[in-house]
Formats: C-alpha cells, sequence, structure tokens
C-alpha cells in the first residue's frame, strides 16, 4: 500500500472523494505523489479509465492520470487520442487544482505541443496553449514555462494574432531566463509576422541587451533580425550597442553578424545598388538563417525611406523624376511604392494620373479627435502602472537580506549565468 492506496481504483476512489474542498485536495496531492510510481508500472493501465472522471470537477487526479497514461512513445493513432484528451483537458480543467502540480500541469502541455507538431497539425494546439497560459499563470505580470511554447507553436502554424494576444502584458516576474529569452525571441518574431515593428523591435531588443557572461544563440539570432527590423522601423543602424548590453553582447554579437551590419552600413549611406549588391553577396547566409524574407523588406524599405526624404524637399515632383532620384526601374513602380506608403499612413499625397505628378501634403492629424485623446490616455495610464510596479520591485529588492548581504560581499555587477546553446527554432520571415 502507497499513500494509503493499494489500486488503480482506490486511486479513482480518491479522486472522486478528495476534489471538493482545498483541505481534501492537499489531502488527494499527497496520496498521488505517492501512488504515482506504481501507476506508471501497470502495463494494464489504458485511457479508457480517464471516462470515470470529471475533468472540470477532478482536475487534479485527472492531470495525475493524464501524465502517466500519456508519457513514453506511442503509435500515431494513440497519438491522436491523446491530443484530444489533453485539449479537452485544458479547456475543461480547473485553474486552482491544476496549480497545485504546476510542473506537472506545464510538463504535460510541452508534451501535447510535441505531439501535435509530429502529427504535423501545430494549428490544433494553438487554442488549448494559448487556455493553459492563462490558466497556468498566477498574474499577468508572471512570464510562465508555457509561454514560449505558446508563441513557437504560434509561429509554426502561422497564428501570429493569437501569438499577438500574449504579448500585450507587461510582464515583470521571470523564473527563468532563457524563458524569457525565448518568449521575446518567438514575440518579436509574431510582431515581424504582424508588421507590428516598433513592438518586434521592443522585444528584440530585450533580448540582445539581457545579462549573459558569453553571447548564446538566442540572443545572436535575435541581433540579426534587430539589425533588420530597426532598419525597417527606423531607418537606420547603429554599429555600437546600447551601453546597458552585456560585456560580451558589446564584444562578440558584431563579429558573428557581418553580413548584418554590413547589410546596415550600407543602408545607412542611402545607395540602393550597394545595398543589393551586399545582399546578392550574402544571401546563401540569409538564406540559411531564414531571414531572406526580412531582408528584401529591409531593401524595399530603403526605396521607401528615400521618397520620405523627398517629401521633406519638395512640394511636388513627377513619379518618374522619383524613380530616377531613388534608383527605381520606372515611373510605375514609383507610383507602386507612392500608394504603398499612402496606404500604410508614411506619407500624405495625391497623384494626378494625367500628367503623373505627386503632390505631397501635411499630416491632416491634429492630435485633438477622441480616439486619439483614448490612444494617448492609454499609453499615459500603462506608464503609470509600470511606474508604480518598478518602485514597488525596487522597495521590495532593498529590503531583501539575501541580495542585500550578496551586494554587501561582492559589489560586483549580476548578470545571468546561464549559457543557452540550443539555437531556437528558425522560421522563415
Amino acid at each position: 500500500m502507497i499513500g494509503g492506496v493499494s489500486s488503480t481504483e482506490g486511486v479513482i476512489k480518491s479522486i472522486q472523494g478528495l476534489s471538493a474542498s482545498s483541505g481534501d485536495l492537499s489531502a488527494l496531492h499527497r496520496i498521488l505523489k505517492g501512488a504515482e510510481e506504481t501507476l506508471g508500472t501497470e502495463s494494464d493501465l489504458q485511457l479508457s479509465i480517464l471516462e470515470q472522471l470529471d475533468p472540470s470537477k477532478h482536475s487534479l487526479g485527472y492531470l495525475y492520470l493524464l501524465d502517466v497514461l500519456t508519457c513514453g512513445p506511442m503509435s500515431k493513432e494513440k497519438a491522436f487520442d491523446v491530443v484530444l484528451l489533453i485539449s479537452r483537458f485544458v479547456t475543461s480543467c480547473d485553474a486552482q487544482q491544476i496549480r497545485l502540480a504546476s510542473d506537472k500541469f506545464v510538463s504535460l502541455c510541452k508534451r501535447f505541443k510535441d505531439k501535435v507538431v509530429e502529427l504535423n497539425d501545430p494549428l490544433r494546439g494553438v487554442a488549448p496553449l494559448l487556455t493553459a497560459v492563462r490558466k497556468v499563470q498566477v498574474s499577468t505580470k508572471r512570464l510562465t514555462a508555457l509561454h514560449p511554447d505558446c508563441l513557437q507553436l504560434c509561429l509554426q502554424a502561422k497564428c501570429y494574432k493569437a501569438g499577438f494576444s500574449i504579448l500585450s502584458d507587461d510582464i515583470l516576474e521571470v523564473d527563468h531566463p532563457r524563458d524569457f529569452y525565448l518568449y521575446c525571441y518567438y514575440g518579436g518574431m509574431i510582431c515581424i509576422g504582424q508588421k507590428k515593428f516598433q513592438k518586434a523591435l521592443e522585444l528584440l531588443y530585450n533580448v540582445v541587451t539581457a545579462p549573459m557572461h558569453s553571447v548564446n544563440a538566442i540572443a545572436l539570432e535575435a541581433y540579426k533580425k534587430y539589425i533588420l527590423v530597426a532598419l525597417i522601423h527606423s531607418g537606420q543602424f547603429s554599429i555600437s550597442l546600447p551601453k546597458c548590453a552585456s560585456t560580451a553582447a558589446q564584444r562578440s554579437l558584431k563579429t558573428w553578424c557581418t553580413p548584418y551590419t554590413e547589410v546596415g552600413n550600407c543602408y545607412n549611406e542611402g545607395k540602393i545598388s550597394e545595398l543589393e549588391a551586399v545582399v546578392v553577396a550574402h544571401s546563401s547566409d540569409f538564406e540559411k538563417d531564414n531571414n531572406l524574407g526580412l531582408v528584401k523588406q529591409a531593401v524595399s524599405s530603403l526605396y521607401k525611406r528615400n521618397i520620405l526624404r523627398l517629401t521633406q524637399k519638395y512640394l511636388t515632383l513627377s513619379l518618374q523624376d522619383i524613380a530616377n532620384m531613388v534608383q527605381l526601374a520606372n515611373a510605375k513602380e514609383a507610383e507602386m511604392h507612392v500608394l504603398q506608403m499612402i496606404q500604410d499612413g508614411q506619407i500624405h499625397a495625391l497623384i494626378n494620373q494625367k500628367d503623373g505628378m505627386v503632390r505631397f501634403l501635411e499630416d491632416p492629424e491634429q492630435y485633438k479627435t477622441s480616439e486619439m485623446i483614448e490612444v494617448m490616455d492609454s499609453v499615459i495610464q500603462r506608464t503609470i502602472r509600470l511606474s508604480k510596479n518598478l518602485i514597488a520591485m525596487d522597495e521590495s529588492l532593498s529590503c531583501d537580506p539575501l541580495y542585500l548581504g550578496k551586494v554587501g560581499r561582492e559589489r560586483q555587477r549580476y548578470e545571468f549565468g546561464e549559457d543557452f546553446d540550443t539555437v531556437p527554432q528558425k522560421f522563415s520571415m
């Protein structure tokens, strides 16, 4: 007899009878821990045993049994059944119960993600993992171990909008640095897919400037995309990393990303022909990194950036003049770029189709509409919340005896000591 239970039937009865109150759940948790090893050795344990339980009422027990039943290799047919079972469980389970065994729930969800990927059906896993993140998350400020997996699955399924929905939270609490690296890296890629380059730049910046003793693969891949997104969004590239970046990043990142820094330097000079020559010379590197599409967007943005400069010098120009000045093939290409920029709100202009003339206009936004006031107010409120959170974190840290003791003894700069050698999964952008 282990944990007071001598058989699988006894475990089922314990789950059914001890899932009502918090006191009962604590007792049940002890029983399940004690019976876990025994359950794992029972060869005749089948998925059908779960039919005796209600996943919404018996979530803790259901989780333990489902974990035992789904570990190890399985056939493709069983994998389909397992994916369906886990999906239904995640959707209907009680959040308070599964948080009593959050590590086991996270492990189960990671197994679920692996199975849907093996079945070449990542889309099936997106909604359940989004639900799982919210259920295991105690606070919206806390990063969970499921955040990176959820974002990765959204990338594989090309569900960028779904992935973006969990990027709106201001993350202030992180348990494992690697989770934060991957959250920001995959999150940046989600934002690139959504054409939200400012948010992408912010997330990739977090990876590049995060503390590290030595450059890791995640930071390296993030820096490559950081350069390209900076060109697309800001129209410029700085060879110097931000001062807050670690010494290791300052010393090594540029060395490992030479093709990308060359693209950035050519972009800054504004010469299309030289930029395109660099892209052709390093196209194999960009393709190997799955960044060729992003590089082409950067090249296209230089045309737009040069057109934007023209709006600061001229009131009217012909489409042919624009084509000549920014090195486009003909007036038709110039018209396509101008129309796209007008549609994206990058410039304000009118095109006369009769004579092919473009008249540049002033920005009509007066920043006094109710919609704009709401936007500004939401930004101010978010800033106030962030400020309060940072003050609270600072006060908590300044009173932490462990932190104060360590600072007093060592007086050194603290950085995450983990080295992440695994290259994050790449996606064509």
